[in-house]
């Protein structure tokens, strides 16, 4: 029987590999939309794809079925042509799951470039199994092999293509890569086809009709079939472009978007719900340091000191389960962690969101290093003083009633310590105020390294602290006052030069001595002022008794004032003796106060008031004016000629034209220099490099001068013999122990001794009994004053003992 020959409709052939391309770009576009979609929508992609590009291929392959032509009668298994459909789609859908993976591993594609192979060459042999006719389709082996070889080459081959072109479909390259690789694609596929056909031959029954007619028109059916698949086809070009679109525009906002992040100079960061790095700005590289790539897929505890660590991962887990925003949707201030380690100031603004399932986090981060900078130099301005650093007035009053608020609910005791410094005035005034305020420096220094941590030590101008000691008691206050008291008992080196300043403390308690602010401090004020009266460098609780000290101070300031005005003053005179002869050599001019209401006043009680108020400059002014005018008065009586001594105190020896007005006065009264002697106290003389000169200067002019109340004070006995000065004067309290404290004793005939060394003479004062006397004498004491002499006396009493002077001498 003659063999059945067969041929091809080219433009069938030709039409069948055009699908075979078509369908191979449209699974590249496919693939390509299962890459970027998410979740759901990928599963629909992969359906939708999968059967869209397993049609085509099936189609592919039954066109070029129908384009083959046999010289027998060809018809077909409707069912098996249908069936064959099947092992197309699952293919199809097989290579779409697989590119959609996260990762595609040589043995993921390897096993599924076998399942497609399987199911193409299921398709193709179950469509030439669908063929009905007088025949028998016998296969040559090697090329059914080679058939089933070349399926999964082309398995593999279009799985590669799919997964590049789906992971590069941002690329400007993409359109001529998705050409050519369609064009591989489809005449790959079309080439397992024709090699799969030409592995068939056909053999006749032995009775067939060769010569018969076609029970269809397979032409027209494959053309049939073939624009159906187009208009398939094109549905899926069309689909895919409207993705396109709309996927264009959003990548154009996406730009934007992307653009406007990384212009922004804080740093935005997103991260995912385990906190891994997802998206990095160029705001933050400039505040963290990290490049982009070296932070991509890290966990944010790059970022996050390690104090903060488990408590960033506690609150994560706690959001994550509960979904509670405490710190979402609100501004924080935290600390960051640099590249190199450091940390530095942040404020968060922290977001989420949901994307297919799965939680996201945006944090917007500032670096505010230069506001907390600039925060703290204005709270320094506002809160601190600005020499010494410490709490001012307000930041003190702040933390007071805080402290009060806390004392009165936990039924708490607090401690009020009113410092002041003594003798730092005059050092100020003497030295300047660049050494005063050194000085201030390093007594704040002194102050809070005698404190706790949790006291607040606070200046509140000039030379005032207050030291705020919370949650105490009295004994703990007065151990630190005491320790306070004790850190200035060593002298302050300044610029080479050696100071001594010391603490005067007054102190109250709350609530026994106040229930608010201003009491407390006022009451601890008081305290402090009863120290300064009390010889001053100690403390003192507050009583209630001495707000009636300080009432009758005020008082006392009051009628002073007015003292100079209502002529209340006058002045007494105790005379001076020559130890030797016991005649009257000289006169101290005292000042009394007469009141017209409290009576006599002593000079201990207002001195140091009008010391303190500056008011001593008037009155000491008025003193010296009236003994000078006093003395030349007694001049003129022809009394015999005499010195008048006159103290000066520390602010009247500060004034710097106390040389002129002491000239001026001289002249306004006629009295010749020398018959006026100054008493300059031991703390007006103890800053030699200043007062040597003043003192030249009245020395020069003839006064007499003298060092009153010798031994009390602070000076080395070095200076003498640096001091222009005529007599040295020993304290009373010196005097008076001469027989019952050896030591005074010794210390009176080391002075006398001294003095005569330096060509100095010697007054004592205080001088009461004959025993005294004769002590003096035997150490050779130029002269003496005191009570065994006279006391105080007024100038009419003065003159009648110089008039009884003088008429001894005339008998």
């Amino acid at each position: 029987m003659d063999a059945v020959s067969s041929s091809y409709h080219i433009p069938l052939v030709i039409l069948s590999i055009v699908i075979a391309i078509l369908a191979s770009y449209a699974a590249l576009d496919l693939a390509i939309q299962v890459n970027k979609a998410k979740s759901i929508a990928r599963h629909i992609w992969v359906g939708a794809g999968a059967f869209a590009m397993g049609l085509g291929i099936w189609a592919m392959h039954f066109i070029a079925m129908l384009a083959f032509h046999l010289s027998i009668p060809v018809t077909y298994n409707v069912t098996l042509v249908i069936f064959s459909i099947l092992p197309a789609i699952i293919a199809s859908a097989l290579a779409l799951f697989i590119i959609s993976r996260t990762t595609m591993g040589r043995r993921q594609v390897l096993l599924g470039a076998f399942f497609m192979a399987a199911g193409i060459v299921s398709m193709h042999y179950s469509g030439m199994e669908a063929m009905k006719m007088d025949a028998v389709i016998e296969y040559n082996r090697f090329i059914w092999g080679l058939s089933a070889i070349i399926a999964f080459v082309v398995s593999i081959v279009a799985l590669y293509l799919l997964s590049f072109v789906s992971q590069n479909y941002r690329s400007r390259k993409l359109p001529w890569i998705k050409t050519v690789s369609a064009l591989i694609m489809g005449i790959a596929i079309s080439g397992m086809h024709y090699t799969g056909m030409a592995a068939a031959s056909y053999k006749p029954h032995q009775h067939a009709d060769l010569n018969g007619a076609a029970p269809f028109n397979s032409t027209l059916l494959a053309y049939a079939i073939g624009i159906v698949i187009l208009i398939l086809l094109g549905l899926v070009f069309l689909s895919t472009f409207i993705d396109r679109r709309f996927e264009y525009q959003s990548i154009q906002s996406e730009r934007k978007f992307r653009s406007l992040i990384e212009s922004a100079n804080d740093a935005i960061i997103l991260s995912d719900s385990r906190g891994t790095i997802i998206s990095w700005n160029k705001g933050a590289e400039c505040i963290f340091g990290f490049h982009k790539n070296e932070v991509l897929g890290k966990n944010l505890q790059i970022i996050i000191p390690e104090k903060y660590q488990e408590a960033h991962q506690k609150g994560m887990a706690r959001y994550l389960a509960t979904g509670e925003p405490k710190v979402m949707g609100k501004t924080v201030e935290l600390e960051g962690v640099r590249k190199d380690g450091s940390e530095f100031p942040i404020e968060l603004s922290l977001a989420s969101w949901k994307e297919d399932g799965n939680v996201f986090f945006s944090s917007i981060i500032r670096d505010i290093s230069l506001r907390k900078k600039n925060e703290e130099k204005i709270n320094q301005m506002i809160y601190r003083d600005p020499l010494t650093g410490l709490p001012n007035r307000l930041l003190l009053n702040d933390r007071l009633g805080q402290a009060l608020d806390q004392a009165n609910n936990n039924k708490q005791t607090l401690g009020i310590m009113f410092i002041d410094l003594d003798r730092f005035k005059y050092i100020n005034d003497t030295l300047g105020h660049a050494v005063g305020d050194e000085l201030l420096i390093e007594v704040a220094k002194r102050i809070e390294a005698c404190v706790g941590k949790a006291d607040t030590v606070s200046r509140q101008g000039g030379d005032e602290f207050i030291v705020l000691v919370p949650n105490t008691t009295s004994d703990e206050v007065t151990k630190k006052a005491q320790k306070v008291i004790d850190s200035f008992s060593h002298s302050v080196m300044l610029n080479e030069q050696e100071l001594f300043v010391t603490p005067s403390i007054g102190i109250s308690m709350y609530p026994g001595d106040g229930r608010d602010i201003e009491a407390l401090i006022k009451n601890a004020d008081t305290a402090m002022y009863r120290v300064k009266e009390q010889g001053k460098n100690n403390f003192q609780f507050y009583t209630p008794e001495m707000n009636e000290a300080v009432t009758k101070k005020m008082q006392l300031e009051v009628g002073l004032r007015k003292a100079l005005e209502r002529n209340e003053f006058h002045i007494v005179y105790q005379p001076q003796i020559d130890v030797k002869t016991g005649q009257v050599i000289g006169a101290e001019a005292l000042l009394r106060w007469e009141h017209p209401e409290w009576g006599s006043i002593s000079p201990a009680e207002f001195i140091p008031i009008a010391e303190e108020t500056g008011l001593i400059l008037q009155i000491g002014e008025w003193v010296l004016r009236g003994a000078c005018l006093q003395n030349k008065q007694w001049q003129k009586y022809g009394f015999r000629e005499l010195r008048v001594a006159v103290n000066i105190s520390s602010r009247q020896f500060q004034q710097s034209d106390l040389v002129e007005r002491v000239s001026e006065i001289l002249k306004e009264t006629g009295l010749a220099p020398e018959y006026l002697e100054l008493e300059l106290t031991e703390s007006i003389i103890q800053d030699s490099k200043y007062a040597v000169a003043k003192m030249q200067q009245l020395k020069e002019m003839g006064i007499h001068l003298s060092i009153d109340d010798f031994g009390t004070g602070y000076s080395s006995l070095s200076y003498l013999k640096t001091f222009p000065i005529h007599t040295l004067k020993i304290d009373r309290s010196f005097t008076s122990n001469i027989y019952t404290d050896s030591k005074d004793a010794s210390l009176v005939e080391t002075i006398i001794s001294m003095a005569h060394n330096l060509n100095l003479k010697v007054i004592a004062e205080g001088v009461e009994t004959e025993e005294q006397l004769q002590f003096l004498q035997q150490k050779q004491c130029n002269e003496a004053q005191g009570y065994f002499f006279s006391r105080p006396i007024s100038a009419s009493a003065m003159e009648e003992v110089l008039q009884g002077e003088s008429t001894a001498e005339v008998h």
